[in-house]
């Protein structure tokens, strides 16, 4: 004869499974982008420390650990938590100037170096550029609806032309 299972025996143990992203975010335009944006900028750092242009393995570094961050961030929901910075600036930000550098030190990688590996990092680079430049397009209607919603809860709101002049003039 078998034994009955402890009730809570059919439940996953709570160790490492807390730590991974929820299935819905990891299905989510977002979470989808940020994943591809830690994907290539870990590929494009490994090109670069492979390749004779090892001084731009820097900026896909940072990269790499900014959108592994907000990956998680927005994973574990941070950012509705802490009301302190604007995440959709902050993000807008990272999003643009990490688009400006990757296609900046993709055009000086495949350019200016013979070897394979800077090769591959500009190539990389140009994806990278990509993806960088759709999130950064999401992320601005994000951003802009958001200021849109703040300005909407301001409690004077927007006084119309009316109300500003002076009527004294009739």
């Amino acid at each position: 004869m078998e034994e009955p299972e402890p009730a809570g025996a059919a439940a996953p143990p709570p160790g490492l499974r807390s730590l991974l992203p929820p299935r819905e975010f990891l299905c989510s335009r977002k979470g989808l982008l940020l994943l591809a944006e830690s994907v290539l900028s870990f590929i494009i750092f490994i090109c670069y420390i492979a390749s004779l242009a090892a001084s731009f393995m820097v900026a896909p570094l940072l990269e790499f650990l900014l959108a592994l961050f907000l990956f998680f961030a927005y994973a574990t929901k941070i950012n509705e938590k802490l009301k302190g910075p604007c995440w959709p600036l902050t993000d807008f930000l990272r999003c643009i100037t990490a688009a400006i550098i990757y296609f900046a030190i993709s055009i000086a990688a495949v350019s200016k170096y013979k070897d394979g590996a800077s090769k591959a990092a500009g190539v990389f680079g140009f994806k990278a550029t990509i993806v960088y430049a759709i999130d950064f397009y999401i992320t601005f209607n994000d951003l802009v609806t958001s200021l849109k919603q703040g300005s909407a809860d301001a409690p004077e709101g927007r006084k119309s032309e009316d109300e500003d002049s002076d009527s004294d003039s009739d």
